[in-house]
């Protein structure tokens, strides 16, 4: 699960807490916020217009109060290329609009803009509060600014996403604080008249570490596209590390944490689209572990994506996952207004090994995540939190408190109340236990 292809260090010393989708999440970082005293730094890829946080209030407005009150307030926006350039419709991406906004608003920020490689994107989510500080934080995760994603645990209806953020608070939060550090100082459009608004100055690297927190190791993992950055200064008490070649400790880590896996994987992933990750979840299967794959009920890429004989072949090795009877695929679905059941779309990055440890982060299990966006994910080893992460997501998922349950055991009741629900869900019966039901991974992309 720790690797050693990456910029960071594994650290002691940490507490870590999963914040189960974007209410609870986006009123916990605004409660962070508000109680800042010098810095907040934050990274965004996504912020739609309609958002608004937990009782209404605009993102923009959450960081201006804090910035009003003498905080340090960055914010490192994505700025979609000509290859990406559909997706500005829900991004902050510096338009003149956007400036006459910041402008009309007389906006105490400090905003760089960043593009990414050509075609992929800046895709990290994270939110560091006072990251100098013994009592700093991070939160790092896969939440966009989305309204959809403004939804309490176990309430989902229609067109809503279930997501995560892992709040962090120990050593690694200044491991989350260079990398803003290293991004924002070599942001792609800094020296742009558009590329920045109150945004001349550098940042100085982080000269110490917070102090421990709690029980957990953390390693903070990232995919850096080769080119995009050219200073590797260390982490301080980490070694040199060369970013220009770019970093892949994501891939690796994931990849390690499967291959660690001796009784149980439980994934969370809005795509399963590359082969290396495949063929670890065909090797954890066949040596025994139960394995639990969450995915959007409605696929994120369908049949019609790719027609070459390679996506073919790649969807016939995805789809002989089910031919294990120790693996099963599984959707959420919650209510919906007429009283039937209605797909959620699962955008959420998280993998549970054996309850003993978790990997949360920005990171789909795609080969733009794998191989070319800017991701951040952070790898916790650590028994109680792990089982306390699968403690919270199966009391959403499944309606029912599995703490008195080992891992195992646990994976049984997922299990058993998917394929009960989707029994239900083939008959027409939305009245269901939780939100999980059964689905088949031989059709899944397919059809």
């Amino acid at each position: 699960m720790f690797v050693t292809s990456g910029s960071y260090p594994p650290r002691d010393g940490h507490s870590v807490t999963l914040l189960v989708d974007g209410e609870p999440a986006f009123r916990r970082i605004c409660e962070a916020i508000e109680a800042a005293r010098f810095d907040v730094w934050v990274t965004i890829t996504f912020l739609w217009s309609s958002f608004r946080m937990p009782d209404g209030r605009e993102a923009l407005d959450v960081l201006e109060c804090a910035a009003k009150r003498g905080v340090n307030v960055r914010v490192l926006f994505w700025r979609p290329d000509d290859e990406t350039a559909s997706l500005r419709r829900n991004a902050w991406w510096g338009s003149p609009e956007h400036f006459d906004e910041l402008r009309r608003r007389g906006s105490p920020l400090h905003v760089r803009w960043d593009r990414a490689q050509g075609g992929f994107c800046q895709h990290q989510k994270s939110w560091l509060v006072d990251p100098g500080e013994d009592d700093g934080v991070a939160f790092v995760g896969g939440i966009n600014l989305n309204p959809h994603s403004v939804v309490s645990p176990g309430h989902h209806g229609e067109g809503q996403n279930h997501d995560v953020y892992v709040e962090v608070r120990g050593p690694c939060v200044g491991d989350v604080a260079h990398n803003f550090v290293q991004r924002w100082n070599e942001a792609s459009e800094r020296r742009a008249a558009d590329g920045h608004w109150n945004g001349e100055d550098e940042l100085p690297f982080p000269a110490r570490l917070p102090k421990p927190r709690g029980t957990a190791t953390v390693q903070v993992q990232r995919t850096i596209h080769a080119g995009r950055v050219a200073h590797g200064r260390p982490p301080v008490d980490g070694a040199e590390f060369d970013i220009a070649l770019g970093e892949r400790s994501v891939l690796d880590g994931v990849l390690r944490a499967l291959g660690f896996a001796r009784r149980s994987i439980y994934v969370e992933q809005q795509y399963v689209e590359v082969l290396e990750v495949v063929e670890a979840l065909h090797a954890a299967c066949a040596r025994g572990v139960e394995v639990v794959l969450v995915m959007p009920s409605e696929p994120a890429v369908g049949p019609d994506a790719y027609r070459s004989p390679e996506r073919r072949a790649f969807l016939e090795r995805r789809s002989a996952l089910g031919s294990y009877a120790n693996f099963t695929l599984c959707g959420l679905a919650g209510s919906s207004e007429d009283g039937r059941r209605a797909p959620v779309y699962v955008h959420a990055k998280l993998l549970l090994v054996d309850d003993v440890c978790a990997v949360v982060g920005s990171a789909n299990w795609h080969r733009f995540s794998l191989f070319g966006n800017a991701e951040l994910n952070v790898a916790i080893h650590d028994v109680p939190s792990a089982r306390a992460f699968r403690v919270a997501l199966f009391e959403e998922h499944l309606g029912e408190d599995t703490a008195h349950l080992d891992d195992l055991e646990a994976l049984g009741r997922f299990k058993a109340v998917a394929r009960a629900n989707r029994e239900r869900l083939a008959r027409g019966d939305p009245a269901w236990q939780g939100l999980v039901f059964a689905a088949d991974v031989a059709r899944y992309g397919v059809t």
